[in-house]
């Protein structure tokens, strides 16, 4: 781990984080360690994107990029349907 630092949020933004990092077991250093792990940057989520294009024989250009943000689009609608 690295040199310690602070991160300025809310009350409530802070209070859910103590609570999920309870639930889970953890701090919450550990939690946003993990949160922050497991999300991509921009530049990795491309990356990905490329390869992923290149296994399945496809040539990855900007008409397959936009599709592709589309439908990621269209699947994280779906989700905040499903969350409300």
């Amino acid at each position: 781990m690295g040199k310690p630092t602070s991160i300025k949020t809310s009350e409530e933004v802070r209070d859910r984080l103590r609570v999920l990092a309870e639930e889970r077991g953890t701090t919450i250093t550990e939690l946003l360690e993990e949160l922050a792990g497991r999300e991509l940057t921009a530049a990795e989520r491309e990356q990905r994107a490329v390869e992923a294009a290149r296994e399945l024989g496809i040539e990855y250009g900007e008409q397959v990029r936009q599709a592709g943000q589309d439908a990621w689009a269209r699947i994280r609608a779906h989700q905040g349907d499903a969350a409300a």
